[in-house]
């Protein structure tokens, strides 16, 4: 594992991801790509309940890893691959609340998909269960959670290892961080609310 991702979900962590890919630092791990992976759900699931000898092979191929899951064992990832760089993507919390409220979470509140149901049990034991303790649509609890992780992550991880990170900073400061000349081609841009909803409905379709 060369780069874990600290950052919640909904602070530009897909396309975090394009960039680690485009820069030779992929596969990376994310949880839109884990829809209908059944297997890697269910090992995520059982580390999230404690047997923490599943992700190895959770993350088995993996090179970096961003969002849920991965970002519910950071402190584990961090331990276990000292060499590993660490980004935190941050967003205002405010700003994050809302746009996680409307797509993730709106998302969660809809019946499973055919065909999801280990990914949303998956979703449940390192997201709204395992991270908010069942209280995300409680806004200030919420927003109190992502605070206090970031302060985790600031206060628990070397400064030379970790790189706290707005996507819209685009590449130079990643590419500092993690040694790779800055692409000619534009940073990637994906995943806002509009986009998430637009994939909701794909996959609905095509159920």
């Amino acid at each position: 594992m060369n780069v874990i991702g600290a950052g919640f979900g909904r602070t530009g962590t897909l396309s975090l991801k394009a960039a680690l890919d485009q820069l030779g630092e992929g596969p990376c791990a994310h949880m839109l790509p884990l829809m209908g992976d059944d297997e890697r759900c269910r090992l995520f699931t059982r580390a999230a309940g404690g047997d923490l000898s599943c992700l190895d092979a959770a993350l088995d191929g993996y090179r970096s890893t961003v969002d849920w899951p991965g970002v519910f064992f950071w402190q584990h990832l961090v331990a276990r691959y000292p060499d590993a760089k660490v980004i935190l993507t941050v967003r205002d919390p405010a700003e994050w609340y809302a746009s996680a409220e409307r797509t993730i979470w709106a998302a969660a509140q809809a019946p499973t998909p055919p065909g999801l149901g280990a990914f949303r049990e998956m979703a449940d034991a390192t997201n709204w269960a395992g991270t908010f303790g069942g209280r995300f649509g409680e806004r200030a609890y919420a927003i109190g959670v992502f605070d206090r992780h970031n302060a985790a992550v600031r206060e628990t991880v070397p400064a030379d290892r970790l790189l706290e990170y707005r996507v819209g900073d685009g590449w130079k400061p990643l590419c500092d961080f993690l040694g790779h000349p800055v692409p000619d081609e534009p940073f990637p841009r994906l995943n806002d609310s509009a986009a998430f909803q637009e994939r909701l409905r794909g996959l609905a379709a095509r159920h």
